[in-house]
């Protein structure tokens, strides 16, 4: 079905912002990443994840450490850079000027050409 397509693109397209805002505030292991996610309603399978993390990290926005584990193999943690949390609150005030500009298209009434603009 196309919704359900357009919807895990939607999801995904803010995936990164919402990573990045986590590892903004905390050090986090992929499964609490994964944990946060599910809180706010974004379910995604792991495999969804680990690559984005990996992506980040390469581009600089991330960075991790590995931590000794007494159920297993080390973990490791990642968190945002310097860089990372400055690329967060680029893309968060990105999101909040695209759902302002959404949300003017979803009030009643006829649409101010200037405003569509924006878009």
């Amino acid at each position: 079905m196309q919704i359900e397509n357009n919807k895990a693109q939607m999801r995904k397209g803010v995936l990164e912002l919402c990573i990045l805002l986590i590892l903004s505030r905390r050090e986090a292991y992929p499964s609490d990443i994964i944990e946060d996610l599910k809180k706010i309603g974004l379910e995604l399978p792991e495999g969804t994840v680990y690559p984005l993390l990996t992506r980040l990290k390469n581009d600089g926005l991330l960075a991790y450490r590995w931590e000794e584990s007494t159920k297993g193999p080390p973990r490791k943690y990642y968190k945002a850079t310097e860089e990372g949390a400055a690329f967060a609150l680029e893309l968060d005030k990105a999101w909040q000027e695209l759902t302002q500009s959404i949300e003017r298209l979803r009030e009643p009434g006829p649409t101010n050409q200037n405003e569509t603009n924006e878009l």
